[in-house]
């Protein structure tokens, strides 16, 4: 069962999809300014390809912002793509 969990240290922070303890995929993202997160890159591993990764990050994301009252700004062509395709969840857009 895939698990996606927030994490953030001194050089990175992301949302990372876990298939027990082996990183399936992760979007990375940035700070810009109070209340706003850029999503710079998304990366999947070659064996979970096709799986919907990448998609389910972006769910618990967009959860994520609503619950904190913070718009997304997709740099990520991956994440842009999403957006543009998800009307549903364009609400969270600056």
């Amino acid at each position: 069962m895939i698990e996606i969990k927030q994490i953030q240290d001194n050089n990175e922070s992301y949302f990372a999809a876990f298939d027990g303890d082996k990183v399936a995929g992760r979007i990375f993202y940035t700070s810009a300014a109070e209340k706003k997160m850029i999503l710079d890159h998304t990366e999947v591993d070659i064996n979970y390809r096709g799986q919907g990764i990448g998609n389910k990050i972006i769910t618990r994301i967009v959860e994520y912002v609503r619950e904190n009252d913070i718009k997304i700004i997709p740099l990520c062509p991956f994440a842009k793509s999403v957006f543009e395709k998800t009307e549903s969840i364009r609400d969270v857009l600056v």
